[in-house]
Parts: structure tokens; sequence; C-alpha cells
């Protein structure tokens, strides 16, 4: 049995988003750069599917411009903060997703700007008194914290902290790559002047995403070399990844009441089970489901000798999962956030991520593997 409980990496693509696809890499391969029949065909459809995202987000279409994902869009907005808006201060957290940490070390050493870390308790919530106390002390500032941690899926409170930060006329980024398409989102209502988007965290493509604007905000070109994205993003345009985003993103919200309600009731049937079937298992961040990403549930387990070699041994039983962000795999020095958050990481953590078609079948495996490999 082949069982994928890493979802928070990437998703399976939905066969309707692939099928929506499909014109555009076989008989609708113009330029969307293009002023004849070809090119305006491809034109049209990114302006729809401009029109789609925009419409379910609540904000103007000129203030989403595609990318080529998460990372591209953190870097845009943090960089453009900087060069554009003047800013030299910045507040982050230590269990960012390195698009934002690594980014804005970078700028620092740069000299460009000074960091602070605002506090975290031992499960990832941002000390929200630490942050005011920040912004109130510092010159005009980038806060820049991600709506739904990628690893242990503890959430932002959004709507709260982009009122902090309007109090103290900061500019306030949020990734929000891992609850775009999860979670309801109207901008109108949440304070917040850049949020990204991936879209193959929702079952759409890889290597395309977006990058919101607020329109209050005026920003430079973030690649220069044509005018494609109104002149802010030169480059031939993914016309099929972004018809794909946005067909994506409409099936989220079309079906989002029960992917929520399925989804959730996995994670906490398996978190049940866990409990039920193995002495000594603990949970890393959130775990409630109002403060918690309903997708992600971050398992630490007892000492045990073969506990390096977990993922190892669930990857020959044919479980796919993972210990931490898919980005920083490459590395040997383990989670930062696990790290950053205080967690005892001589004892093995895994990340299980669940989606659409994850199934109690599949929760069932899982957890019978997982008892015979820590008897």
């Amino acid at each position: 049995m082949k069982v994928y409980l890493d979802n928070a990496a990437t998703t399976r693509l939905d066969d309707t988003v692939f099928e929506a696809m499909l014109p555009y890499m076989k008989e609708e391969y113009g330029n969307p750069s293009s002023i004849h029949a070809f090119g305006r065909k491809t034109r049209s459809a990114i302006e729809v599917a401009r029109k789609t995202v925009s419409k379910l987000l609540n904000v103007s279409p000129a203030e989403i411009f595609f990318t080529s994902g998460g990372t591209e869009a953190d870097n845009m907005a943090i960089n453009q903060s900087i060069q554009s808006l003047g800013i030299k201060h910045a507040i982050t957290s230590k269990i960012e997703h390195h698009a934002v940490e690594t980014t804005l070390q970078e700028l620092e050493k740069q000299g460009k700007i000074k960091l602070s870390w605002v506090n975290l308790d031992s499960k990832g919530n941002v000390d929200l008194n630490h942050l005011e106390e920040l912004l109130k002390n510092n010159e005009r500032s980038l806060v820049s914290l991600m709506h739904a941690n990628n690893e242990i899926g503890t959430l932002l409170p959004l709507e709260k902290v982009g009122e902090i930060c309007a109090k103290y006329d900061a500019v306030f980024h949020s990734d929000t790559v891992q609850t775009m398409g999860h979670y309801p989102m109207d901008l109108q209502k949440i304070k917040v002047h850049f949020i990204t988007c991936a879209a193959h965290k929702f079952h759409g493509p890889k290597g395309v995403g977006f990058l919101y604007v607020n329109h209050t905000i005026k920003i430079q070109p973030m690649i220069y070399g044509g005018a494609q994205e109104r002149n802010m993003r030169g480059g031939t345009e993914n016309t099929q990844g972004i018809v794909g985003l946005a067909k994506a993103l409409e099936i989220c919200y079309n079906e989002m009441d029960q992917h929520i309600a399925h989804i959730k009731g996995l994670k906490n049937y398996m978190k049940e089970q866990l409990e039920k079937n193995i002495p000594g298992i603990a949970f890393n961040g959130e775990t409630g489901n109002d403060n918690s990403l309903y997708t992600v549930l971050n398992c630490r387990f007892p000492a045990h000798p073969d506990a390096e070699m977990m993922l190892f041994n669930l990857d020959i039983a044919g479980i796919m999962a993972s210990g931490g962000s898919a980005c920083s795999s490459g590395s040997n020095q383990g989670s930062h956030v696990l790290r950053n958050i205080g967690t005892d990481t001589s004892l093995a953590s895994v990340r299980f991520s669940f989606c659409k078609y994850s199934t109690k079948e599949e929760i069932d495996y899982t957890i019978e593997k997982l008892k015979s490999m820590v008897a």
C-alpha cells in the first residue's frame, strides 16, 4: 500500500485542474504578449484567471501579480518593502519559512535593515505584546509573519496582527502559502499589505503562485526585462500554470466546507489513534482545531533505538511523510522550527499532512506500521 501524507510539501494535481490547463499546453500555445489572435487568446486566459483569484479574495485584479511560486513572492514582498518603501527595520520570528528568514538575514548582513525577532512560546505562538513593544520602540517596520507554520501548524491570528501593525503604521507581509485554499480569505477584512501563494499546496501545478500587493502600497518592478504583469514582473507568463492556479483555487473555495470537515476529521482521528496505541506520544505546536492548521499533525515519538530511522522505515513501508519543510530537506541540521521552540530534537518528530484525497484506511495502515516501529 502507498500512503501519501506529505501534503504540506506538495499536493496531487486535481484532474479538473489538469483538464483546464491542457489546452494551453497543446492548442492555445500563443505568447500572451503577442498581438495576434493566438496571443490574445492566452492573454485573455491570464486575465480571466486574475479576475477569478481576485474575486475569491475580495480584492482588485490589479492587486494580484503572478509569480513562479511562494518563495519568489516572499522575496519580492520583503525586498520591495526595503527598496521601494524605505523600510529600515524588520520584525519576524525564528520559525518562519527559509524564504522569509534567510532573505531577512541576508538583508541584515548587507546592512540594509536592523532585524528583530519576536518572542514565541513553546507551541510556536507569537507573543503579541512583544510584537507591539518592538513596533513601539523602533522606526517604521516591516512585519513578516506566516499565517500557519508549515511544520507544526500553529496559526497566527492574522486579523489581530494586522490591527497591531496598522496601529504603528507598519508594513505587514504574511506568508499564506500553507493556508491559501484551505481557509476563506477576505482581504477587505484583514489589514495586510502583502500575502503569498503557491498553487501546488492546494492541488494546483508546481512553479506558479502569486503575490497580493495592497493598492495602498507602491513598489518598484520585481523583475526587469519586459512589460508583463503590468510592468512589474518581466518574463513570459506561465499561462497553463496560471490557468491551473485559478481553477484549483476556485475548486477549493467551492468545496471548502466539506474538505475542512473531512481533513479535520482525519487529523483528529489519527491523533486519537496515536494516543491510544503509542504510549508517550506527544505533539509539536498547537493541535486544537481553532488554533492549528487542520492539514498538519506534527508528532514527537518516545525515545527508541531506531528513532533516527523512522522516516526511512516509513518510506520502506510505503508511507510518505517528512521531518519538516521540504525546502530544507537537504540540510543535516534538523528542523529549525522545532529547535527554536525548545523541542527535544533528540526524539524523532514526524510531520503528517493531509488533503482531500486522504482516507481513513490510509491512517489505519499508518498507525499499524508505527505501532510495530516503536514496539
